[in-house]
């Protein structure tokens, strides 16, 4: 069955970019449908959703400062740092506040998509097709794990091994000895859960990271920086650079590699805690591991230790499953749209949340799922704006790192600073002669009266 549905979207996902599109596309009367695979809003913050990375002590690495929904904040009470239970509730509360639910089809994963004659062909899991002008894959980068190497050599292992994203409690290390790979921040997370609960814990780091607290003088470290004041970037590193170090002192103490990169050229390290339980020898630091040998893991540097858990916190492919890949460009294994969000490839697809930055996300889906929108009215219905804005997406390529140079890897292979984004979108909005959204935008009047008129057509 083919269910034909003119100029209308389809967004895939409810996480916190499919809220934000679908709240931006009622402000602007864009006509759209949102699929979710689960029976829930809020993607990964879900512990219930099967095949979240979600784990039962894992909090915001911002803070609720400068991570929350625009017009939309963190409820009072919440602390610096929300709880993956407190973000949930979160997400669930904005969405009923917006009477997003009623554009929401759960329990419906989208498991195709094919695009012809300027319309794409959505097929549902039950097997229904639907037919829709745009298209935008918002279902999120955390679930498809990345695995090393020389974790398939289990057939030489007496252990466990297995992706951090099958962790969710602390208990599953009572009475085991545990290595947990990867020092990103849900690997330092899980780290120091295995030093409270494991009989003994490892954590094995590749490469020196920069350690940053969750508070500096008394504020959450983000608010810190923001509150500070602004200079060069070749300046900012120096400074905050001796400032960790004036904190944590040589990290080699630890057992840790120096950082081989300045600090900022790589996604921070959010942990106070990491550091503590080193200090304190409930974790130890471990170099790059070689291969699985009995009821050993063998490390580089030819140490050995016994281990009954590996726990690989080593990152996840970013698949967009229902899609052609050669619908979107790509850079290493990256989606590469216009500004995170346009595809050069083909103009009625887009993507929200392939991105990774150094700050904040929530505030920033919201201006990004407003420009899609923006785009989505100049196609639909002023086609000199549409050339306009084409013109720039396919020849406009703008400088994101915001002055640094970024560590080579698959990681930062398309890494934005959050700053360098801001000024981009700003300056495609100037380009365009777009509003730029005010405290109040997402309340205003005028987009509560749009929301109706588009609520009143359907």
């Amino acid at each position: 069955m083919t269910n034909v549905v003119n100029n209308r979207a389809c967004i895939v996902g409810a996480g916190p970019g499919g809220l934000a599109l679908a709240r931006a596309f009622k402000n602007l009367g864009i006509a759209f449908d949102v699929f979710e695979r689960h029976s829930e809003v809020g993607g990964v913050w879900d512990l219930e959703n099967p095949g979240t990375p979600m784990y039962d002590s894992a909090h915001f690495i911002s803070s609720k400062t400068h991570s929350y929904f625009s017009d939309f904040p963190m409820p009072d009470h919440y602390p610096d740092y929300p709880s993956n239970r407190q973000i949930f509730d979160y997400m669930k509360n904005f969405a009923r506040h917006y009477n997003l639910y009623d554009h929401i089809t759960f329990n419906t994963e989208v498991t195709q998509t094919t695009f012809a004659n300027e319309m794409w062909n959505v097929t549902l899991a039950h097997g229904e097709t639907r037919q829709y002008r745009w298209m935008v894959c918002v279902s999120g980068t955390t679930w498809h794990p990345k695995m090393p190497a020389w974790a398939s050599q289990t057939d030489a292992f007496d252990g466990e091994v297995r992706h951090a994203n099958s962790f969710r409690h602390m208990d599953e290390f009572r009475g085991k000895r545990v290595l947990v790979v990867g020092a990103g921040n849900s690997g330092c997370d899980i780290a120091c859960d295995a030093a409270v609960a494991g009989d003994a814990a490892f954590i094995s780091v590749r490469r020196g990271y920069h350690f940053v607290p969750k508070h500096i003088m008394g504020k959450p470290a983000d608010v810190f920086g923001d509150e500070g004041p602004h200079m060069p970037m070749w300046l900012a590193q120096r400074v905050f650079g001796g400032l960790l170090r004036f904190l944590n002192g040589d990290i080699r103490r630890f057992g840790l590699p120096k950082p081989d990169h300045k600090i900022f050229e790589s996604h921070p390290i959010v942990n106070s805690q990491v550091l503590h339980y080193l200090g304190h020898g409930d974790l130890l630091a471990k170099g790059d591991v070689e291969r699985l040998d009995g009821k050993e893991v063998v490390f580089k540097d030819g140490s050995r230790e016994a281990v009954d858990i590996v726990l690989c916190a080593t990152g996840y492919e970013w698949k967009v499953p229902y899609v052609d890949p050669a619908a979107f460009s790509w850079k290493g294994d990256r989606p590469d749209n216009y500004l995170h969000m346009f595809s050069r490839a083909n103009k009625q697809l887009f993507g929200l949340g392939f991105t990774e930055t150094n700050g904040g996300i929530y505030k920033l889906f919201d201006g990004m799922a407003d420009l899609i929108a923006r785009n989505i009215r100049a196609q639909r219905d002023t086609p000199s704006e549409w050339q306009k804005l084409s013109a720039r997406i396919q020849d406009h390529t703008p400088d994101l790192t915001g002055g640094v140079k970024y560590v080579e890897s698959d990681r930062h292979a398309t890494y934005a600073n959050i700053d360098a984004l801001k000024r981009e979108y700003k300056s495609l909005r100037k380009h365009m002669g777009w509003q730029d959204p005010q405290d109040g935008y997402f309340n205003s009047p005028a987009t509560r009266a749009a929301a109706s008129v588009l609520e009143a057509a359907e």
